[in-house]
């Protein structure tokens, strides 16, 4: 199983933190930058993978309630791809 590291204090504002994701986990160039397509892209792309989203309360302080629906985002789809195991730390 693969394990990245995402680091939310690189996650400054809505773009820069989709940016930083896709560079993270290689999404495709068709990434469309939003929360439906980083959905799709993890539940399609992140098989076998251990995602870990550190200090997230950083990207909660940078980008407000969209950084929870960030971190909700990566939940939902854990619960429907079996091969993602996505962990939260405030550190």
């Amino acid at each position: 199983m693969k394990t990245v590291m995402l680091d939310c204090r690189m996650m400054t504002a809505k773009k820069e933190a989709h940016e930083y994701i896709a560079s993270k986990l290689g999404f495709p160039g068709y990434y469309g930058k939003n929360l439906d397509a980083l959905y799709d892209c993890l539940t399609e792309f992140c098989r076998d993978m251990l995602i870990v989203i550190r200090f997230s309360s950083a990207l909660e302080d940078n980008i407000g309630e969209y950084g929870a629906a960030l971190i909700d985002t990566f939940k939902d789809a854990e619960k429907e791809t079996a091969s993602l195991s996505v962990v939260v730390t405030k550190k």
